[in-house]
């Protein structure tokens, strides 16, 4: 499987000739869902959910479908009828040949007084990669890849670090790195992979790995 890290939470995977798109937000480049067959959606927070993202990859590929949970699908079932699935914790489906697990509920806590909104996590092909959205899901097997929210308003490096501990994956990719300068990049680099306990690994957007 070859995985391409775009702009900030979104990430683009290719297996046998298709290719399946995770999160194409508003932080990711414009034709970040063109040529994908599936798209998923972790939630409805802009920086992961961008109609005119999901419209551009939609309209350049007539079977392109989307999956993603109820907050997202009411938004836009009516522009895409018959193209848009509606998934929850707990719900297994195929998605452009790809085997999809749909982990967790919550978005992470930002604040107490702000409501939490809904969000799942997509774990692909039996643990390949896992991809949590705006939470810190423990999916109940293996991960062999994980895509680390690794700088956001609702965590810190303890959390990041703790995360990565509990999962055991087997290598750990940066993701939701936008709001994180190039000067930080080494604080976090160095103390995830001192201490996570894993192959702390980041991907510049465009850049790809097989995994």
């Amino acid at each position: 499987m070859k995985l391409t890290k775009k702009t900030h939470a979104c990430v683009r995977l290719e297996k046998d000739g298709r290719t399946l798109v995770i999160d194409p937000g508003t932080f990711t480049e414009e034709d970040a869902a063109l040529g994908a067959e599936a798209i998923l959606v972790t939630h409805e927070h802009p920086d992961h959910f961008n109609e005119e993202r999901l419209r551009a990859g939609l309209e350049a590929n007539p079977a392109a479908e989307i999956w993603t949970l109820k907050s997202v699908a009411e938004q836009i079932s009516a522009a895409f009828p018959g193209r848009v699935h509606t998934v929850g914790h707990g719900d297994t489906f195929t998605a452009a040949g790809f085997d999809v697990q749909v982990h967790g509920e919550l978005h992470a806590v930002i604040h107490p007084d702000i409501p939490r909104i809904t969000n799942v996590g997509y774990l692909i092909d039996g643990g390949t990669v896992f991809h949590p959205g705006d939470a810190l899901t423990v999916p109940d097997q293996p991960v062999e890849t994980l895509m680390l929210p690794v700088m956001a308003p609702w965590n810190k490096i303890a959390e990041v670090i703790e995360y990565v501990r509990e999962v055991k994956p087997t290598r750990a990719y940066d993701i939701h790195d936008a709001l994180l300068t190039d000067l930080a990049r080494p604080i976090y680099d160095n103390q995830i992979g001192a201490l996570g306990g894993t192959e702390h690994l980041r991907l510049t957007p465009g850049a790809s790995a097989q995994v």
